[in-house]
């Protein structure tokens, strides 16, 4: 959403305004500057209303203006408006981390978990991992999954021969897999995985 940074004060908001006591001039510039930079309207009565009225055209053009341009509309903040830019960051931020995760700590644990030596993520596999993060699966998911196929019977007569990182960037294994073992907070692998490259 755009943050609006400022409205144009025209004469006649001023000159209309000095004509009201001091309770409805407060009244109809806080419904002025409220529809400036929120978009929303305010409920008035009096000789604060009459006032309010008389220049609404001019607000309303002003408002049309700035989301015509900005291809926005005003929302007050309560509303899921526009956010303080640090807090943007952290949530962005936030995001990226949920997203990301240490290939090459899960290189070396399915690499540990079943006795291989797989050298590479390949950035196909790695986009099957982001993919999944994104529709809804956890990294304690995949870990769980890992740990599953590690106990499972048929992994082992075939000698994990499955068991590759593709195999675990699909939503099929995680489905089959994920749900038996508990990853927790304290295991070391999820702490490695959630570790910043």
């Amino acid at each position: 959403m755009s943050e609006r940074k400022a409205v144009k004060f025209y004469r006649s908001y001023w000159e209309v305004a000095m004509q009201l006591n001091d309770k409805d001039r407060l009244a109809f510039y806080d419904a002025l500057m409220l529809r400036q930079f929120t978009g929303e309207e305010t409920s008035l009565k009096g000789m604060a209303n009459f006032a309010y009225i008389s220049q609404k055209h001019s607000i309303d053009a002003q408002v049309k203006g700035f989301e015509d341009k900005t291809k926005t509309p005003l929302v007050h903040p309560t509303q899921g408006g526009t956010q303080p830019p640090m807090v943007q960051v952290q949530e962005k931020e936030k995001e990226k981390e949920q997203y990301t995760i240490d290939f090459q700590a899960l290189l070396d644990f399915v690499n540990q978990s079943f006795g291989r030596k797989l050298k590479v993520v390949t950035s196909s596999v790695k986009s099957s991992f982001k993919a999944r993060l994104k529709e809804g699966y956890k990294k304690e998911d995949i870990l769980n999954a890992i740990k599953n196929c590690k106990e499972n019977k048929y992994h082992k007569e075939n000698n994990y021969q499955y068991c590759t990182l593709e195999f675990f960037s699909r939503s099929s294994t995680l489905d089959k897999y994920a749900d038996r073992t508990i990853v927790t907070e304290s295991d070391s692998i999820l702490a490695v995985l959630n570790r910043k490259s």
